[in-house]
């Protein structure tokens, strides 16, 4: 059975590269409408590159209310809707901390743009999505949400364990209008940034600390979001879908 995302218009935030890239591109090649959002315009325009047909590209901050709703009145004039939603946009500039050492500002700042990031695009397009009885919402979480460890980053994973009870709440709300609401949770990830600055030999420890001996890469991440965006997933809402190689099981 074909999986496909024909005349859906998917807004993916964070698209700019790594893995919000690879979905938007995966969902493109699926049939979707894709709308990219980022703040970096020349690596929005590269993604866009790789992509056939017009598409949507929207810049904003997602911690800010202001910027979400210029962002939201631009898709309504193209496209009138959002059929599907990902939240990939996130990221931590912290390095692992004691939680002693931890300043309230990097605290926030990692909460924000993760936890607050999640919740307030949600909260902009989920009343659109109420009044037409019909969504997919997938939300981005982290394995660093999922297990303690001694390499965690003690903010993004809480930020990113918030976004998984979040988006669990969220399907549990929207389900009776005809939303799902799913996450995902990946692993470690070859993206082009991590290639770059993971060396070669702890690439392969990381690797042979998965059972499946390998590390992931954005297109595993995408494939499951297609997945889970897609009607083959229509009876699937408010789980935590683990792309991780088998790492939560060690």
């Amino acid at each position: 059975m074909e999986t496909t995302l024909t005349d859906q218009v998917a807004l993916v935030t964070g698209s700019s590269r790594g893995l919000g890239a690879a979905i938007a591109t995966t969902f493109a090649a699926a049939g979707a409408q894709v709308v990219l959002h980022g703040r970096d315009r020349e690596a929005l325009a590269a993604v866009r590159k790789r992509i056939d047909g017009d598409v949507l590209t929207v810049t904003g901050d997602v911690t800010d209310p202001t910027d979400l709703d210029r962002m939201h009145a631009q898709i309504m004039e193209r496209h009138g809707r959002v059929d599907v939603l990902v939240t990939s946009a996130g990221s931590t500039t912290s390095r692992p901390t004691p939680i002693e050492d931890i300043t309230p500002e990097s605290w926030r700042a990692d909460i924000d743009q993760n936890l607050t990031a999640t919740f307030l695009t949600v909260r902009r397009f989920l009343p659109g999505m109420k009044n037409r009885r019909q969504g997919a919402i997938i939300t981005l979480s982290s394995a660093a949400g999922r297990k303690p460890s001694d390499r965690t980053i003690i903010a993004y994973a809480a930020a990113k364990a918030g976004v998984q009870l979040f988006t669990q709440d969220l399907a549990a709300q929207a389900g009776p209008f005809g939303i799902r609401a799913n996450c995902l949770a990946p692993e470690t990830i070859l993206t082009d940034t991590n290639a770059a600055w993971i060396p070669p030999e702890t690439q392969r420890a990381l690797a042979d600390a998965h059972p499946l001996r390998r590390l992931g890469t954005p297109d595993d991440v995408a494939a499951a979001a297609l997945f889970l965006a897609s009607n083959q997933a229509s009876w699937i809402t408010g789980i935590t879908l683990d792309v991780a190689g088998g790492a939560v099981l060690v």
